[in-house]
């Protein structure tokens, strides 16, 4: 099938071609809507302190230029270890913090670490996220090399949410439709073997068409 015999197709079938991407739309929309919690993601930022950085040295600084980074590295890691997060939820009075996507990122060139908390709780969001970032000050200085983690800024109640991108839901659906009604049209047009004109005639018997009968209508 070239590319005009499809386009010739879907403009026949233009009504499916237009309906079914809206109908798959509509659809998404209001599963979205209706299915799909709002979800609030609260942020803070913490700079590793390292308990080196009290000497004037050249050496003591050098050094702890290159271990600095791998340090903050590890704490990140911290962040997400079983015994920051029990501490964590115990400050909170929870039994756990299931519930919760936590996300830690941290750049190889810097010491402050990022903590994003993730839930369909916009204050909780926020408690959790300040609550692990009290928690893993307080092991990284028992367990690590490290002076202080400190807090640059409190994560703040989230008042609109971050999620689910709904306009992407429905821009996918949109497509998804789209392909649906292309794959409708062409698998119609394959299984129907009805001949409609001449050229399918000559297409079928391999033989010239030689005449052909106008249709009548309204006459004898």
């Amino acid at each position: 099938m070239t590319l005009l015999e499809l386009l010739t197709l879907l403009r026949k079938h233009l009504k499916l071609v237009i309906m079914l991407p809206i109908v798959c739309m509509v659809a998404m929309g209001l599963a979205s809507v209706l299915m799909m919690n709002d979800t609030y993601t609260a942020t803070t930022d913490m700079y590793v302190l390292a308990s080196s950085e009290g000497s004037n040295s050249s050496s003591a600084l050098s050094s702890d230029l290159s271990a600095s980074q791998m340090l903050t590295n590890d704490v990140a890691t911290l962040l997400q270890s079983d015994r920051v997060m029990s501490d964590a939820a115990d400050q909170l009075g929870l039994p756990n913090l299931r519930g919760y996507d936590i996300t830690v990122t941290s750049e190889s060139t810097t010491r402050v670490i990022t903590l994003q908390v993730t839930s369909s709780d916009a204050q909780g969001s926020a408690n959790v996220a300040n609550a692990l970032a009290d928690c893993v000050s307080n092991v990284a200085q028992e367990v690590m090399n490290v002076e202080s983690v400190n807090v640059i800024d409190e994560a703040p109640t989230p008042e609109a949410p971050s999620g689910p991108n709904r306009m992407l839901y429905v821009a996918v659906a949109a497509m998804a439709g789209l392909f649906a009604a292309v794959a409708i049209v062409v698998l119609m047009d394959v299984i129907d073997t009805r001949v409609r004109s001449a050229e399918d005639v000559e297409e079928l018997l391999e033989l010239p068409v030689i005449g052909r009968i106008p249709e009548m209508k309204g006459g004898r």
